[in-house]
């Protein structure tokens, strides 16, 4: 989980721009640079317009690494996502990246990963998938949403899908079907839990996993101007290990990636 130190700034092109779901947009671009060097758990921070509506740059979770073309999820929140969703293929974008640190997934303690997630919290979770099945690992996705329209799953493999409403797969949360789903998980050796999704998801997550003596990292949502702890807007205060205290960190510098053991809700 160390930050990245091959950061660079990058004028890319957008090679393609599709609708994957409601306000949900898929888009690529190339940029060697980037795709070197990048981790899953990684970001980049892109400048949505060369103008400067909107000034602040927006975060993104590298989706997918392909050769040296990287995928990013953009959901239309607001008026950055909402203009870099309709930015056709052929324009270009300033790019910072690789930024963050990442996914620790190079360690013999575990055989099965479990990637939980909720949402456009699916976003890292095709490029970490990748990667451990390269390593060797067992992988199972819970993939939760309010309904089937909020489900994420392309490129991923053995999902199991809950949604509140009951139109796609489980009814009821991720968590609600990871604890009936764990028995089975548990029987293929040593598990280790990898998340990103909304804070109520990751609360529960983090007990569960507590209660089950599982190692567990979160991939945490924040505004970030800058990324690189310069202009300290993503500032997150966590419980420290191993004592009672708490302390405050940069999340584009010591994060996105938690322990999540660590997390104050």
């Amino acid at each position: 989980m160390h930050a990245n130190s091959a950061i660079t700034d990058n004028t890319v092109t957008i090679v393609s721009n599709e609708c994957i779901g409601p306000d949900v947009s898929l888009i690529a671009f190339r940029c060697p640079e980037i795709a070197m060097h990048a981790k899953p758990g990684n970001f980049v921070n892109i400048k949505i317009n060369p103008q400067n509506e909107p000034l602040l740059r927006r975060p993104f979770s590298i989706h997918n690494i392909e050769e040296d073309r990287v995928e990013i999820m953009a959901k239309s929140v607001g008026c950055g996502t909402n203009l870099l969703s309709r930015t056709p293929a052929g324009s270009t974008l300033q790019v910072l990246g690789p930024l963050g640190n990442s996914f620790t997934i190079d360690t013999p303690d575990y055989d099965t990963a479990l990637l939980v997630s909720g949402g456009i919290g699916t976003a890292p979770m095709r490029f970490l998938e990748k990667v451990l099945l390269t390593r060797g690992k067992k992988v199972h996705h819970i993939i939760g949403g309010q309904s089937g329209r909020d489900i994420q799953k392309r490129g991923l493999t053995n999902y199991h899908i809950a949604t509140m409403d009951g139109s796609h797969g489980y009814r009821g949360t991720a968590i609600d079907l990871l604890r009936q789903k764990y028995a089975s998980f548990s029987g293929s050796g040593p598990i280790k839990v990898f998340s990103c999704g909304p804070n109520p998801m990751l609360k529960a997550l983090a007990a569960f996993c507590q209660d089950h003596a599982l190692p567990c990292e979160a991939s945490l949502e924040s505004i970030m101007g800058c990324g690189i702890g310069i202009c300290y807007g993503c500032t997150v205060e966590l419980k420290n290990i191993f004592d009672n205290e708490t302390s405050t960190i940069l999340l584009c510098q010591e994060g996105p990636v938690i322990e999540a053991e660590r997390l104050l809700f």
